[in-house]
């Protein structure tokens, strides 16, 4: 691919700063969607289709997410996560704290970010590893952070 400069932040904006690539990665990381009709059924921004299709293979092109057949489902393709995704969370950590602190963001969306800022690097470690686990088989972790996210979700939803 060309580059426009060896700049590092250029680069990862070449790679990310499209309206819907960091969108798509959010929802197989925080959602662990990893079908195509899991992440356009549950997108919250309501993604169109032709460009769901149009992002995975973009982000498969550069690394971001592998694709394989789902063994249980002949049509179905399961999206993973490479190591190279999953070392973005730490900024998508700090995407969703700024979001919190800067714009007009939901109780109930603003719920996991605010966990995870609150967590620390440990708890952003410790997703990692659940991530490594659920998309290149690592061993299971201890700690299910996307279990403790859901809960805050959930208790944030409950508020009336």
């Amino acid at each position: 691919m060309d580059r426009r400069s060896g700049c590092p932040i250029n680069l990862s904006v070449e790679v990310l700063g499209d309206r819907w690539s960091l969108v798509v990665l959010r929802d197989i990381m925080f959602g662990n969607f990893r079908s195509y009709g899991e992440l356009h059924g549950n997108s919250l921004e309501g993604i169109a289709t032709n460009i769901l299709a149009n992002r995975l293979k973009r982000l498969m092109e550069e690394g971001l997410v592998t694709a394989a057949a789902d063994p249980t489902h002949k049509q179905r393709t399961i999206y993973n996560l490479t190591e190279m995704a999953i070392a973005l969370v730490p900024v998508m950590v700090q995407l969703g704290a700024w979001g919190v602190q800067f714009l007009p963001a939901s109780p109930e969306l603003s719920a996991r970010a605010i966990a995870l800022a609150e967590g620390g690097p440990q708890m952003a470690d410790d997703f990692m590893a659940e991530l490594r686990h659920l998309h290149l088989g690592d061993p299971k972790p201890g700690r299910s952070v996307l279990a403790e996210l859901e809960a805050a979700y959930q208790a944030a939803a409950q508020k009336p």
